[in-house]
C-alpha cells in the first residue's frame, strides 16, 4: 500500500492584539458603536438614568436616552487574521473620569465620537488624548435629526490639528464603524513610526 506524504501546513499566525478606546460626550453613541462592530456579545455596564442623577446628566439633545455607561463597554473585532482590536468604551460623564486613566493604559489609540448637536461635549476627550500623546481620530456620528455639516466645518469647529483624521460615520452601521477603526489604527501606526524615526535621529 502506498502512503501519501502528509502535506505540511503552515502554523496559524498568532494575531496581534491592539487596544483602542472609544470616548466622547454623554449620549454620543459609544455603546452603540461598540455593539455594532463587536464579534462577541459586548460587555456593558449600563445603569438606568434616575432622578437622582438629573443634576449631573445633561440629556438636552438626547432626551430619549434611558441608560448610561458607568464603567466601560467592551467588545472585540478581528480586522485581519493577524490583527484583533479590543474596544473599550469610556463613560461620558465627568464624574466617571477617574476611570479613564485606568482604561487608557496600554491603548494604541482612540476614537473620539462627536455629535454635531452637542459638539462641545467632545472637547474634553480631545484634550485628554492630546495631553497624553495618545493618537486619536474623530468619528462624527451623523444622527438623522442633526443638521448636516461638512467635515471641514466640523474640523474647524473642533480646532483639530491637521494630522488628526476626521471621519463621518453611523455608529449603528458595522461597515461605517469598521472604517473609523481602520483609520485610527493607520493613524496610530504613522504616529508611532514618526516617533521611532525622531528617536533614531
Amino acid at each position: 500500500m502506498a502512503f501519501r506524504r502528509a502535506e505540511s501546513r503552515p502554523s496559524p499566525v498568532e494575531p496581534v492584539t491592539l487596544k483602542l478606546l472609544v470616548a466622547g460626550g454623554f449620549g454620543v453613541g459609544k455603546t452603540t458603536l461598540v455593539g455594532a462592530v463587536s464579534e462577541i456579545r459586548p460587555l456593558r455596564t449600563e445603569e438606568t438614568l434616575t432622578e437622582a442623577g438629573r443634576p449631573f446628566d445633561d440629556i438636552a439633545g438626547v432626551e430619549g436616552k434611558r441608560t448610561t455607561t458607568v464603567a466601560m463597554d467592551f467588545g472585540r473585532i478581528t480586522l485581519r487574521d493577524d490583527l484583533v482590536l479590543y474596544l473599550f468604551g469610556t463613560p461620558g460623564q465627568d464624574r466617571f473620569w477617574f476611570l479613564w486613566d485606568e482604561l487608557a493604559q496600554g491603548a494604541l489609540g482612540a476614537v473620539v465620537l462627536a455629535d454635531t448637536r452637542r459638539l462641545e461635549d467632545c472637547f474634553s476627550a480631545i484634550d485628554y488624548f492630546e495631553r497624553r500623546g495618545i493618537p486619536f481620530a474623530v468619528g462624527v456620528n451623523v444622527f438623522e435629526d442633526a443638521e448636516r455639516h461638512s467635515a471641514e466645518a466640523v474640523r474647524d469647529a473642533l480646532d483639530l490639528d491637521p494630522e488628526v483624521p476626521l471621519v463621518m460615520c453611523d455608529a449603528r452601521d458595522r461597515a461605517s464603524v469598521k472604517k473609523v477603526l481602520v483609520t485610527v489604527v493607520e493613524h496610530a501606526a504613522q504616529v508611532a513610526g514618526g516617533r521611532r524615526a525622531a528617536a533614531a535621529n
